[in-house]
């Protein structure tokens, strides 16, 4: 699936404006811990959470995200988005629930990444 379609999908807001959506997304993950993204995810994936820390952004460095999207309507500070500019991740903020976003992806057979 391309981030293209995940952002139509989510009724998303596109945040990092010049973001490669044409990017293919082979799966997702979705939580609000950062132990649990970390120990979680061993491959190419989606991020789906509602932190709005910096600390989202510094994990790209370390593991392989293709791309954040902010649930619950969270919008992170301009200084974040900054952050992902600089690093090529694009960020997505949609209104509904974590719950809801990962439903309609797995719906559309995006899969879970492997844990």
């Amino acid at each position: 699936m391309k981030l293209k379609d995940i952002l139509e999908l989510l009724e998303g807001e596109l945040l990092t404006p010049d973001a490669d959506i044409e990017v293919d997304i082979p799966c997702a993950f979705g939580s609000d811990l950062i132990s649990d993204i970390l120990m979680c995810t061993k491959e190419s994936t989606l991020l789906l959470t509602g932190l709005t820390n910096p600390q989202v952004i510094r994990l790209s460095d370390m593991i392989d995200l293709l791309g954040v999207v902010f649930v619950r309507g969270k919008r992170p500070p301009q200084d974040l988005i900054d952050m992902a500019i600089e690093r090529e991740l694009p960020l997505i903020t949609t209104k509904m629930t974590m719950y809801k976003s990962a439903g309609l992806l797995y719906n559309k057979d995006l899969r879970s990444c492997q844990i």
